[in-house]
């Protein structure tokens, strides 16, 4: 009996080691898989943050300042008034118009003003007055020139057919002209020679001059821009 003690004793240490033992691995497996864990989390952490980075809205570009608005075209309307014994043509651009009527003896009257919006707003000396309306290739309205008033409704024309000035000094007078070649190659004009009106000689429009009193003058097409 005295030899079985020392053999118990023997087992019992090698159980306790066996125990101290396993509960050692178990911590280091603890330990390993949460350290584990915090790696995965860190990836994890750090993908989520990539991500969010690379979502992340970028600089919008700075937007271009609008550019300009192209110079409104060129615009002629010509035709008669109500009534007859009058012609009348508007020239508009940029919002700025010139308008001529005359009779093509010696009645006539210059005017300048507005075309905005639709609308014309134009005077001249003497009083005379233009005010109407403008678009879908017709000008209308009423004018008042010469002591007289005429309403009128008139279409577009295109080159050689519009409006068209002649200033210059001929043998020591002071020559001015206005011309309106209709859509139908008409000519209706007035010529005033030191402050007296006549009917204008014909105009050659395709040099845009015509001759006074011997001499060779140019007209210009009228844009509406200004005389």
């Amino acid at each position: 009996m005295r030899h079985k003690g020392p053999i118990f004793t023997l087992l019992a240490g090698l159980a306790l080691a066996a125990v101290l033992m396993v509960l050692n691995l178990t911590a280091t497996n603890r330990n390993r898989n949460n350290g584990d864990n915090a790696a995965n989390a860190g990836a994890n952490a750090t993908a989520t943050t990539t991500s969010e980075l690379g979502t992340a809205p970028t600089t919008a570009p700075a937007t271009a300042a609008p550019t300009k608005a192209p110079p409104a075209a060129q615009v002629t309307y010509a035709g008669r008034g109500s009534g007859g014994g009058a012609t009348i043509a508007i020239a508009i651009k940029d919002g700025k118009a010139v308008a001529y009527l005359c009779d093509g003896n010696r009645a006539e009257a210059w005017l300048q003003g507005t075309a905005s919006n639709g609308e014309l707003k134009l005077a001249g000396s003497g009083n005379a007055t233009l005010m109407g309306s403008y678009g879908n290739g017709v000008a209308a309205g009423a004018i008042s020139a010469t002591g007289k008033k005429w309403t009128f409704a008139v279409g577009t024309v295109k080159a050689p057919s519009g409006l068209y000035r002649a200033a210059a000094n001929v043998r020591n007078a002071r020559i001015v002209g206005g011309w309106i070649v209709l859509a139908n190659g008409e000519q209706v004009g007035v010529l005033n020679v030191a402050g007296e009106e006549q009917p204008a000689p014909p105009l050659n429009t395709a040099t845009n001059t015509t001759t006074v009193d011997g001499t060779v003058i140019t007209a210009n097409p009228v844009d509406g821009t200004g005389l």
